[in-house]
């Protein structure tokens, strides 16, 4: 009986801090990323601004947090027409990542899409706290510096290109 009520006790003071938590620092952050390809092959990033929760100035595929309940495939559509006012297709799912920010005392698990923007639409920029500018770029021209996440993103998306 006494193990009970500290659960109960226990779950009922962590649903009443959990406001106060911060998901990626106060605990691992879900998140979802897209890399949208062109009919060229180029990709799309977008450059991080001062006022984002970590890798300030970084050019970055773009993405952001699963909220609760939500399906990654719905997270990654969801967050790309707030961001960019522009609908996806998503291509493939690549494998999971662990985006571990040393320096910002942040951990993330995401999950990243291949991806491509439905026909007859031109992404931008709808949250200029956020974004400071967009574009296309090939693989051997991308801009610096790369977030770390979309370092490792490009490697498993360049692996997944060698398999089709």
């Amino acid at each position: 009986m006494t193990n009970n009520k500290f659960q109960m006790t226990s779950q009922i003071q962590d649903s009443n801090n959990k406001a106060n938590f911060k998901p990626g620092i106060d605990y691992i952050g879900v998140s979802v990323g897209a890399t949208i390809v062109n009919d060229r092959g180029e990709i799309f990033l977008s450059k991080r601004s001062q006022n984002t929760t970590n890798e300030k100035g970084c050019w970055e595929k773009p993405g952001g947090k699963v909220d609760f309940g939500e399906t990654l495939q719905d997270a990654i559509k969801r967050e790309i027409k707030e961001e960019y006012g522009v609908d996806i297709e998503l291509i493939h799912q690549l494998p999971a990542q662990n985006h571990l920010i040393p320096a910002e005392h942040q951990h993330w698990v995401p999950t990243c899409f291949v991806a491509q923007i439905k026909d007859g639409q031109q992404p931008k920029i709808m949250e200029p706290h956020k974004c400071d500018a967009i574009g296309w770029f090939s693989l051997d021209k991308l801009p610096q510096p790369l977030s770390i996440i979309t370092k490792l993103d490009i490697i498993a998306y360049k692996s997944y290109i060698k398999l089709i």
